[in-house]
């Protein structure tokens, strides 16, 4: 299927769930962009694996009881993100042990709860995987409601998190709460996260969450161009991921996936050609300038 024929489709009113399926990947991808770019920067890609599988028990319970996965997701991940904060201020044992600990036990529980339901098979590759194209209005509405208020906390507490990130003992002196910043940060991400999973699934939330940010970095260093780029390459990547799998009957998440990595490879070629470029230009440079001077040298001698 060519790009104009899916366009009509996106059109096509009988195909309602499609629109509404990139309505809801291109939320997600504006919402784990921004976030994910004060992730990436502050090198913090672990903790948002580790809170991409601790959403995971809650998640499945909610599943289980019928209620709002969303709200069940949210509040497994708030906890475990307070618990990483609360650990974490103990240097007895590294940050990175206490993450690995804390997001494999919540996994395996929520393994434990998705086992004992009756459609055991069907809800756990529901929950890893995602069910994009089963995304409902009211999904879009809950969605759209929660991701602007997790950008409206960190429109407030914007400073402070890009103060702590690039020098974490200098914002303490200005009056920034480094652990308050932490937990703001860690929530943020796991809502996100939780906001993602009916996207791409639990397992591949990760590549949304880092993958753009990763990308808008080998073209910028501002972590404000960083968070635009973001989330214009998570819209782009939602887009020819959702054409892909409509067009080859490939799973949404994965495809989506996929168009993430072929961006950052891209960009990470064009980024290697052009610093070779740049060095090729230097050494011709440097050759014509010794060149020049010795040639100068030369008829001085004369």
């Amino acid at each position: 299927m060519n790009p104009i024929e899916f366009l009509a489709d996106l059109a096509n009113p009988q195909l309602a769930f499609l629109s509404r399926a990139l309505l809801m990947a291109i939320l997600s991808a504006v919402l784990c962009g921004i976030v994910g770019s004060h992730i990436v920067v502050r090198g913090l890609s672990f903790v948002g694996d580790a809170l991409s599988h601790a959403v995971f028990p809650g998640i499945a319970v909610a599943f289980a009881t019928g209620t709002s996965t969303l709200l069940g997701g949210a509040i497994a991940g708030v906890i475990v993100a307070l618990l990483i904060a609360l650990f974490s201020r103990r240097k007895t044992v590294g940050e990175d042990s206490i993450i690995g600990i804390l997001f494999a036990a919540a996994f395996s529980v929520g393994l434990v709860i998705v086992s004992r339901m009756p459609t055991y098979t069907g809800s756990l590759e529901s929950l890893l995987f995602g069910s994009l194209t089963g995304v409902t209005g009211a999904d879009l509405l809950t969605v759209a409601i929660s991701g602007a208020l997790v950008l409206t906390v960190l429109v407030i507490f914007h400073r402070g998190i890009v103060a702590v990130s690039f020098d974490r003992e200098y914002a303490q002196t200005l009056g920034y709460r480094a652990g308050l910043i932490d937990v703001v940060l860690y929530v943020a991400t796991a809502l996100a996260v939780v906001v993602s999973v009916s996207t791409v699934g639990n397992i591949l939330v990760l590549a949304l969450l880092v993958g753009p940010p990763a990308t808008a970095r080998l073209l910028t260093r501002r972590i404000s161009a960083m968070m635009a780029l973001s989330a214009m390459l998570g819209t782009l990547a939602a887009l020819v991921g959702l054409w892909v799998s409509w067009s080859w009957s490939v799973p949404t998440g994965a495809a989506l996936v996929l168009a993430i990595t072929a961006e950052f490879i891209l960009v990470w070629i064009f980024q290697s050609l052009h610093a070779v470029r740049t060095s090729l230009k230097t050494i011709q440079k440097r050759l014509t300038k010794s060149i020049n001077a010795k040639k100068k040298s030369e008829a001085v001698a004369r």
